[in-house]
């Protein structure tokens, strides 16, 4: 049986990762991306956030399942290392935005820190790098149930392992249709593949379970593939910008010393990372801040407009007005 996965994104590659621990025939397991650019979105610039507890009832049992399973993958592969998983100390300084727990903090344009459910006493706890007018932040999380990755690096690892397992990648290629045999069931998917500027093959690959994984273009693929169908998948885009900055006052503390958090219990109860989540009354968002190891950057984002979803992840538009907000904010933060 042969399994085919449109879109190699973290949902993607997550899902042939998994799937090649149980599958003995690995190379019928097909990754399908349209993208030229591997991880030119979401996977590879998310904030790369992990959290066990903030969750919608809806969604509650998931999140668990979801932080369980990265730790477990982290301890089993050394992700402190290639990925750089790590607890982290989530932190919340005069929050005002928002409404409770169970908004859509995203769409709304909120702190997902809305979503916790318990904020802990005020305490030392405080990242170094934050200018020191600010005060202290209130703690959410001290590490226990909080997490940081970092997307881009993860995407790669589990793409890795899934070639080493067999599985087939086609990059960039297009599914256009499917074919169905004489019971209607799933037989086949044809598929463009660019092997070069001007060189594009077609192939018809034996597909009898097909995953769309495609992120925001996920309703697009359904389209194409199955045209005659009413059915509405309800996923939408939402563009995000990012920067990432450096400290002089945080230095990657992997360059002086070597730890594995998920092996080290002190570093369990003092992570070496921090979330930081506040309010931007000038900008009007709600701006999100994580330091990442070993590498020492600071992830600054939260600010989320609405633009016309491109025909590809690398024709994505940057906004110059997204920049200089993030700018400006990181300079209040973090000071100049």
């Amino acid at each position: 049986m042969t399994t085919v996965i449109i879109g190699a994104g973290i949902i993607g590659t997550s899902t042939a990762y998994y799937l090649s621990q149980s599958e003995v025939e690995t190379s019928k397991i097909v990754l399908v991306e349209s993208s030229p650019e591997l991880f030119a979105s979401a996977s590879g610039y998310a904030a790369g956030f992990l959290a066990r507890e903030w969750h919608s009832q809806a969604t509650a049992s998931l999140g668990r399942l979801s932080f369980d399973l990265h730790k477990e993958l982290a301890k089993e592969n050394n992700g402190h290392e290639q990925w750089g998983y790590s607890p982290s100390t989530a932190t919340s300084l005069a929050e005002t935005i928002g409404g409770d727990g169970e908004e859509d903090w995203l769409g709304a344009g909120t702190s997902r820190a809305k979503a916790a459910k318990r904020i802990a006493e005020n305490d030392d706890t405080r990242p170094v790098w934050l200018a020191p007018h600010h005060g202290r932040p209130d703690i959410i999380d001290k590490g226990d149930g909080t997490a940081l990755v970092d997307p881009y690096q993860l995407c790669h690892f589990l793409l890795s392992e899934c070639k080493k397992r067999g599985v087939r990648l086609y990059q960039p290629a297009q599914a256009t249709r499917v074919t169905r045999d004489s019971s209607g069931a799933l037989s086949s998917i044809h598929i463009v593949h660019e092997e070069s500027p001007t060189s594009f093959k077609e192939y018809d690959i034996p597909c009898n379970r097909l995953v769309l994984a495609a992120g925001a273009w996920t309703a697009q693929v359904f389209s194409t593939l199955f045209p005659a169908s009413k059915l509405k998948i309800p996923v939408s885009s939402l563009a995000g910008h990012s920067l990432l900055l450096r400290s002089p006052h945080w230095p990657p503390p992997s360059l002086n010393i070597d730890i594995d958090p998920s092996s080290d219990p002190q570093q369990k109860h003092q992570p070496p990372c921090h979330a930081l989540f506040t309010s931007d009354p000038i900008g009007q968002y709600a701006p999100e801040l994580f330091t990442r190891l070993p590498s020492g950057h600071i992830y600054i984002a939260g600010l989320n407009w609405q633009y016309p979803l491109p025909k590809l992840a690398t024709e994505r538009v940057i906004d110059p007005e997204a920049i200089r907000t993030l700018k400006e904010t990181s300079e209040r933060l973090l000071g100049k």
